[in-house]
């Protein structure tokens, strides 16, 4: 048995699938997420393509249908054929066990025996759907004969390969409809889109520099715990990593970071630009630390002393993390390993992602609002962000210029991963509506949400659910997407919807 492969209309990367996010300022570019790669597997009972003639062929135009609109979905679509029998079964395990897949659709258009697909439920350890899908929306009962309604007959042979998948340990996934429905498409997007975050995360490379914020216990994290659920890998690092950089810095390079502040922010009266090009020195620093590690997301903290080289370089990050989170690089201070993925996920999904955390409750608009310090996403602001100059950054050494800016008004999503108590990740994940009204000018991200119920009660139910005090928050409604996401990677889901 031969593969052939269906490649997406770009070259090894895909733009993420539900929004247009914004390129960061020039001539910074945000960065791609790889394609996923999927396998795509037929069955039906090889004793009826002599009996009924023309059964075969309405199955194989079947099965292009889906493989070309997977493909056009942003995914490497590799096609392991028709299975009849066992033998082909087999056939198709060892091809498909050989492309490093992250997701196989096995089509389900008419009845087939489980021991036909069992070597592939068995044999190839990547998570799969099962796609039931007949050719219209109903049978045309009048003229059918036997033929015509085995193209109808997915649902028949789709509880056996369930149970056949439940008995060998692996999860059965299942989705039902006709051949364009849009339901079944919907889906469908969600699985090519985590499909596509769960192979971002399996090679993705985490930084972290300096120490856990003194007593943030909440945030401390067991990196094999992260590694073993998401896949990638996590480099420790030191701020002298970042010094040797720092000291290395050439003018031109400099100069790029402020042409970017330039083009990128709205400066406030008042700031000090002599701050803004030294954090412009610590951007370029931090743009080659990244480089020089490959690194996907960096989460950092340190005091350092009055003075010294370290509490300096500690007060330099609000540009360059801002721009490299813009850039689709969440770079996230408080050490703060999980809320770094969690917005390098909701990018991914194509919803970009701040660094979040509660700031306060307005009960007479009934909204909750949330913000942080550091790390916005250019790709999601509703206006121009704002550098405003802090005499003192609130909780940590120093002072100088800050962000200020909030999401764009519209659908958001919180997402939050968690470490529980006995070591299994969960992911929550709760959708409101950002809205306008006043927001506090200290040189942070604030943006209001109304999550539909009284804000108290939304504050209630997050904080119960176990999400760390960071997260990330992003456009669009993405909890469909993260749920998804969740299964394919083996944590667990929560909503939080009050």
């Amino acid at each position: 048995m031969t593969q052939t492969i269906h490649r997406a209309e770009t070259t090894g990367e895909s733009s993420a699938p539900h929004l247009a996010l914004r390129q960061p300022p020039d001539p910074m570019t945000r960065v791609g997420v790889p394609n996923a790669r999927i396998g795509v597997v037929a069955g039906g009972l090889g004793a009826y393509w002599p009996q009924f003639d023309g059964l075969k062929d309405r199955i194989d135009d079947s099965s292009r249908h889906v493989i070309a609109r997977i493909a056009d979905l942003g995914a490497t679509v590799v096609d392991a054929g028709l299975v009849s029998d066992v033998t082909e079964g087999v056939a198709a395990a060892r091809l498909l066990a050989a492309q490093d897949l992250d997701l196989i659709v096995m089509l389900v258009p008419t009845y087939m025996t489980s021991a036909q697909v069992l070597p592939i439920l068995r044999d190839v350890d990547v998570p799969m759907v099962l796609l039931s899908l007949q050719p219209d929306r109903k049978m045309d009962h009048a003229r059918f004969g036997t033929g015509d309604w085995l193209a109808f007959a997915g649902s028949a042979g789709l509880p056996e390969i369930g149970v056949a998948m439940d008995r060998i340990g692996k999860k059965p996934r299942a989705i039902a409809g006709w051949l364009d429905d849009p339901r079944v498409w919907r889906k469908v997007t969600r699985y090519v889109a985590a499909a596509r975050t769960t192979r971002l995360l399996r090679t993705a490379r985490h930084g972290m520099m300096g120490h856990l914020y003194p007593g943030m216990y909440d945030i401390a994290t067991n990196i094999t715990n992260v590694v073993k659920v998401l896949g990638g890998h996590v480099e420790v690092l030191e701020f002298d990593d970042l010094r040797v950089r720092f000291e290395k810095v050439e003018r031109q390079a400099i100069d790029r970071v402020m042409a970017a502040v330039e083009s990128g922010f709205e400066l406030a009266p008042g700031v000090d630009t002599d701050n803004i090009r030294f954090q412009s020195q610590v951007s370029a620093a931090l743009d080659q630390l990244v480089d020089d590690y490959a690194l996907s997301t960096l989460a950092y903290f340190h005091f350092g002393q009055p003075g010294d080289i370290y509490g300096k370089l500690a007060t330099g990050f609000p540009i360059g993390a801002t721009l490299l989170t813009s850039r689709g690089i969440p770079t996230v201070t408080e050490y703060e390993l999980r809320a770094a993925i969690a917005m390098l996920v909701t990018s991914a999904l194509g919803g970009g992602g701040t660094l979040t955390e509660g700031q306060a409750l307005d009960f007479d608009a009934g909204v909750v609002e949330l913000g942080h310090n550091d790390a916005a996403d250019l790709a999601i602001t509703e206006h121009r962000p704002v550098l405003r100059n802090l005499e003192v950054f609130h909780g940590k050494g120093g002072g100088g210029a800050s962000i200020e800016c909030g999401v764009a008004l519209g659908p958001v999503t919180q997402f939050s991963i968690t470490e529980r108590g006995n070591g299994r990740l969960r992911f929550i994940a709760s959708e409101g509506e950002a809205v306008d009204g006043p927001h506090i000018t200290i040189g942070n991200t604030t943006t209001r949400i109304d999550f539909g119920c009284d804000p108290g009660l939304w504050t209630e139910e997050w904080a119960i659910s176990g999400s760390t005090h960071h997260w990330s928050m992003a456009r669009g409604h993405l909890a469909a997407d993260l749920e998804v996401l969740a299964d394919l990677v083996g944590a667990e889901f929560e909503r939080v919807q009050p």
